[in-house]
């Protein structure tokens, strides 16, 4: 919004008073103006900041409703669906190569000479027209071709099977990546918190040490020294807001959003859970991982591939049915010396005998195949096993973590609490109190650290055992309380 202020300055013809008069008139009009103007200019940003708060306002969501987000907007599940269209459509080709196939075709040509023969007395004897018209219809059915078209259908048919595989796999991940995105998220959001009380606490401290400097108690040295760890915890809490809005942005990936828009993510209730069977865990990912059954699959192609290539081996024989006409005219319906059309039906046979070896190299080369993902399976079910023995061991340790770093908290507390009092006693250092704050943030952080780490051993626990059905956290629930990059 603009504004314009244009003064006419008339020439006056009247009297000194009047000319006086309207001067002062014309004076306060410009003023008025001037004033209205910028009090509109003043109030835009009000106004806009207003109307960016009603559309920026921050949409709160829990795990679950996340989860449904990224697997619902992710880019990358819609990429794995047109994956698994592409291998149906793959499969109907492979069934269409089963069915009688038809075709058609057409032909001219104009002859320099008219054909002729020679019979015996009668010499010379036209037989054909200069002008040839030809078109056909013919259709083959495949009667046997070693097996190779159903070998290939069914190659076809487990391909689908291991689309729909990559895609669960996929979404397992995704899963996985969300809880995790979500309990970093909380994590950081509560770093933030420590930094907020860390730069409270030493606020107050550095006007305690203000206060015993006027009174000539301390030294100046001891003032410079919390004024300077005050600065280095105001630092501390501006990286901890950069982790927040860095958090927040991954998690708007995921759910494709726009990386910078505001949301509220609730604070679950964590009760630490640890009644996992590790064996149980173990045969349980051995059986549903989908990474594991797709190299089933993918072993199963590999099987029927090498009967595809041993379907060289043998000759292909088609039933073929034909209808022809020939003629002089462009519908080859006029022909003067023969029958214009015909139509034969019969049996043809092709058959590659001889490669110099060729067939037994292809046969060879997919056993190679079927032997090497047999190994990759075997190495697959051990790495299988390791991340499910892996993420249990973290998960364990996160527990016991949370147990020990909530007595530290509440002892870092209390030491906090009696320091300082010593402090303004003059009975503590100035060093002491630091030290002290330095202990309670470093508590504080372990502690949070182990909770939503357990949060995160659970999420990675679930994924290396498969548990595709999973969504939420087992002993972790929703409560009242929210994370936002508002």
């Amino acid at each position: 919004m603009k504004y314009f202020f244009i003064i006419s300055w008339l020439p006056i013809t009247l009297n000194h008073e009047v000319g006086e008069l309207f001067m002062r008139m014309k004076y306060v009009l410009c003023m008025v103006l001037l004033i209205t103007g910028l009090s509109g200019w003043l109030a835009l940003p009000a106004l806009a900041a207003e109307q960016t708060s009603v559309v920026q306002k921050a949409e709160t969501l829990n795990l679950e409703q996340v989860i449904d987000r990224v697997l619902a907007n992710n880019p990358l599940i819609s990429a794995a669906s047109e994956e698994e269209q592409r291998a149906v459509a793959k499969e109907r080709s492979a069934w269409a190569d089963l069915l009688p196939k038809l075709s058609t075709s057409y032909a001219y040509y104009h002859l320099h000479d008219q054909p002729y023969g020679f019979f015996g007395p009668a010499g010379k004897i036209m037989i054909g027209d200069d002008d040839d018209h030809t078109w056909n219809i013919t259709a083959v059915q495949p009667l046997f071709t070693g097996l190779a078209l159903i070998t290939r259908r069914k190659i076809a048919e487990l391909e689908i099977s291991g689309r729909e595989l990559e895609k669960e796999q996929l979404i397992l991940e995704l899963v996985k990546k969300t809880k995790v995105a979500y309990a970093r998220t909380l994590l950081v959001r509560r770093q933030l918190e420590v930094a907020d009380r860390e730069v409270e606490n030493l606020a107050a401290h550095v006007k305690d040490a203000e206060y015993l400097y006027a009174q000539g108690i301390i030294a100046y040295n001891d003032l410079l020294q919390s004024k300077v760890a005050l600065s280095q915890a105001v630092q501390h809490r501006v990286q901890a807001e950069s982790g927040v809005d860095l958090a927040i942005a991954a998690l708007n990936m995921l759910m494709n959003r726009d990386i910078s828009a505001l949301v509220k993510i609730i604070d679950p209730d964590i009760q630490p859970v640890v009644d996992d069977n590790l064996l149980t865990l173990c045969g349980e990912a051995l059986g549903q991982r989908p990474v594991l059954r797709f190299l089933r699959v993918a072993l199963k192609q590999a099987e029927l591939a090498i009967k595809l290539a041993r379907s060289q081996y043998y000759p292909k024989v088609s039933l073929v049915g034909r209808y022809e006409q020939n003629g002089k005219n462009i519908t080859a319906s006029e022909n003067d010396y023969r029958n214009s059309d015909t139509a034969a039906i019969g049996v043809q046979a092709d058959w590659t005998f001889f490669e110099w070896g060729k067939t037994g190299d292809e046969v060879r080369q997919r056993i190679h195949e079927r032997e090497a993902l047999k190994h990759k399976i075997e190495n697959m079910k051990n790495l299988v096993q390791l991340e499910v023995k892996t993420a249990f061991n973290h998960l364990q340790v996160a527990d016991e973590n949370i147990k020990t770093a909530a007595v530290a908290v509440e002892q870092a507390r209390e030491n906090y609490r009696i320091t300082n009092l010593q402090y303004q006693q003059q009975v503590a250092t100035s060093t002491l109190v630091l030290d002290a704050a330095t202990f309670l943030s470093q508590a504080e952080n372990s502690y949070y650290g182990a909770l939503y780490g357990f949060m995160i051993s659970r999420a990675e626990l679930e994924w290396a055992a498969g548990e595709r059905a999973n969504i939420g956290i087992k002993g972790i629930t929703d409560s009242a309380k929210g994370v936002d990059n508002g």
